[in-house]
């Protein structure tokens, strides 16, 4: 067994990227380069809760097994891990150091709660923009929803770091906040009071990274990426009807939004990006490029959909591919997890309202069979929009993404600010 620390420093480094959102893919590649340049033939292993490394410099072997749940999205802290590994590779950095810094990014905390306050708040709002709130009154409801939903997660994890109870809360506070909404009249038909602080909760970097290593053909680690995906999902569905229905209130299955003019589409969108990036601790000197991305797509979709009459996944097809054509050599740029940044700047397209309509479709029916006919229409109908949506947006996002790394495989490309090539 090694005892110089390298394997350590290769684990730790892999450890940090994978449980912040990088992707697999990029977290084995970066390890490998890092494995090389310190003199070992490394190979990583990366499952659902654990990263196996067996590290060999041919006269030792190290085998290490470390847990590591790739539940959390921090781009800050993915960002500092890259640069502390291409410091190393590049000799600007010893080991020792190296993994001292790399423990202390693993442990630096999450943005401030006023400000993920804050963009949660200004994140449920926006959205409702997008999704035709007409009221004044009714987008602060959401907005302080959202904003003590906010408080509430972090309060929760205080005390547990269970992944499904901090979204079923922040639901449940929302649905409660809907049902005296609608109870007061200060919510319309779509119940956008109760729907939009949950939409915020909906895990899309999961569901992008997932999507990627089914790709790749890592099968059991996309699917448990995407099964934890549809666990939180279900979860907010649960936290937000029961809060509903403790109010005798039912989430409708009704049409999921109206049709909003382009200069508030456009806002709003810019707006939720901005809250998203917050949300995953993005590094404010990053955080224009994925909010000009995603004004952008949004404002394509918002053309094509109005001016050519395609449906809502077609239009989202269109304008994540848009996205993800720029939005790639800028996550590799600035060695960002392209999940966490390409799902901020396309959240808005998400369809969240069609699958909390949907589970309430599906509760209505199990409450009173002799309405099912005609809920059963409406449950399947959002249920195809919602996943052809969710199929369009990653196929969208991670085509380009596949096709651009592919090519630059194939040409050495320098890192920001060195003038070495990775």
């Amino acid at each position: 067994m090694m005892s110089d620390g390298r394997a350590d420093l290769i684990l730790a480094s892999a450890k940090t990227l994978i449980v912040n959102g990088q992707s697999t893919e990029q977290t084995v590649a970066t390890s490998s380069r890092l494995a090389a340049r310190l003199g070992l033939h490394a190979t990583i292993l990366v499952g659902w809760g654990e990263l196996i490394l067996q590290a060999d410099d041919g006269r030792r072997t190290a085998v290490r097994i470390v847990g590591a749940d790739p539940t959390g999205v921090d781009m800050d802290r993915v960002a500092s891990t890259m640069r502390v590994i291409d410091e190393v590779i590049d000799d600007r950095l010893a080991p020792e150091v190296a993994r001292r810094k790399i423990e202390t990014i693993s442990k630096a905390p999450p943005v401030p709660t006023w400000l993920f306050t804050i963009a949660a708040a200004a994140g449920a709002a926006a959205l409702s923009v997008i999704f035709g709130v007409h009221h004044l009154t009714a987008a602060s409801l959401i907005a302080v929803s959202a904003a003590a939903g906010a408080l509430l997660r972090r309060g929760v994890a205080h005390f547990t770091g269970n992944a499904f109870l901090q979204p079923f809360c922040a639901a449940l506070l929302a649905g409660v906040v809907g049902a005296l909404a609608v109870r007061y009249q200060l919510s319309s038909s779509l119940r956008l009071v109760a729907v939009c602080p949950c939409m915020i909760l909906v895990p899309g970097p999961h569901i992008l990274n997932g999507g990627l290593d089914l790709i790749r053909g890592r099968i059991h680690l996309g699917a448990s990426r995407v099964v934890f995906a549809g666990l939180v999902i279900v979860a907010i569905s649960t936290g937000l009807l029961l809060g509903m229905a403790l109010f005798g209130i039912a989430l409708p299955v009704d049409p999921a939004g109206r049709v909003v003019p382009l200069w508030q589409d456009v806002v709003a969108a810019g707006v939720a990006v901005a809250a998203y990036s917050i949300f995953f601790s993005m590094p404010l000197r990053m955080l224009a490029w994925p909010v000009a991305i995603g004004t952008l797509a949004h404002a394509l979709r918002w053309c094509v959909m109005t001016g050519l009459g395609v449906g809502p996944a077609s239009g989202a097809l269109i304008a994540c591919i848009t996205a993800g054509l720029v939005l790639t050599p800028v996550a590799n740029r600035w060695r960002m997890p392209f999940a966490a940044v390409g799902f901020a700047a396309v959240v808005s397209m998400m369809p969240g309202v069609f699958l909390f309509r949907m589970a309430s479709g599906l509760a209505q029916i199990a409450k009173d069979p002799a309405g099912a006919p005609a809920l059963a229409g409406g449950a399947f109908s959002d249920a195809v929009t919602a996943i052809a949506i969710v199929l369009a947006m990653s196929l969208g996002l991670l085509a380009p993404k596949l096709v651009i790394d592919s090519l630059s495989a194939r040409v050495p490309a320098r890192r920001p600010g060195t003038g070495r090539t990775a």
